[in-house]
C-alpha cells in the first residue's frame, strides 16, 4: 500500500530551540533547531498506520504516543523544519507497507535425499584424511 501523506500544519506541533554543538558567535542568540511534535492518536491517519505506529519500538514516540522529531542540521530554520517534516513523512510510510506472511514451506524429498547424500561423500572424503594404519 502506498500512503500519498502529508500532516495538516494544525496536527504538527514545531517550536524553534537553540541547536547544539559548534557555531561561532550565534550559536547562543539564534534558535534555529527545530523540535517537532506529532500526536498519533489525534492525527488524521487511517487505524490500522496509527495502530503500526503505536506498535513500534522507536525512540522518537513517546509512551503517550507522541513522535518527536529533533532537526538540527542546517543553519536555516525553514530547512530544519522541512527536514523533521520529511523524516516524520518517511517514518509514516515506513509502516505504511505491511510485509507479507511468509507461508512455511517443507523441503522435497529429492532435496532431502541429495543433501544427504552430499553429506555422507563429505564424510567419506573427511574419513579418507586420517591416519594410515598398517
Amino acid at each position: 500500500m502506498h500512503l500519498d501523506w502529508t500532516p495538516a500544519d494544525w496536527e504538527l506541533e514545531v517550536s524553534a530551540i537553540r541547536a547544539s554543538g559548534p557555531g561561532g558567535q550565534n550559536v547562543n542568540k539564534v534558535s534555529n533547531a527545530v523540535h517537532l511534535r506529532f500526536d498519533i492518536r489525534r492525527s488524521t491517519l487511517p487505524a490500522p498506520i496509527k495502530d503500526r505506529l503505536l506498535a513500534l519500538s522507536d525512540q522518537r514516540i513517546t509512551s503517550e504516543g507522541v513522535v518527536v522529531i529533533k532537526a538540527q542540521e542546517s543553519r536555516s530554520l525553514e530547512q530544519n523544519r522541512a527536514d523533521a517534516i520529511a523524516r516524520l513523512v518517511a517514518l509514516v510510510r515506513s509502516v505504511a507497507h505491511v510485509p507479507r506472511k511468509r507461508r512455511p514451506t517443507k523441503p522435497t524429498h529429492g532435496s532431502q535425499k541429495r543433501r544427504l547424500e552430499a553429506k555422507s561423500q563429505r564424510g567419506e572424503i573427511k574419513e579418507g584424511r586420517g591416519k594410515v594404519r598398517v
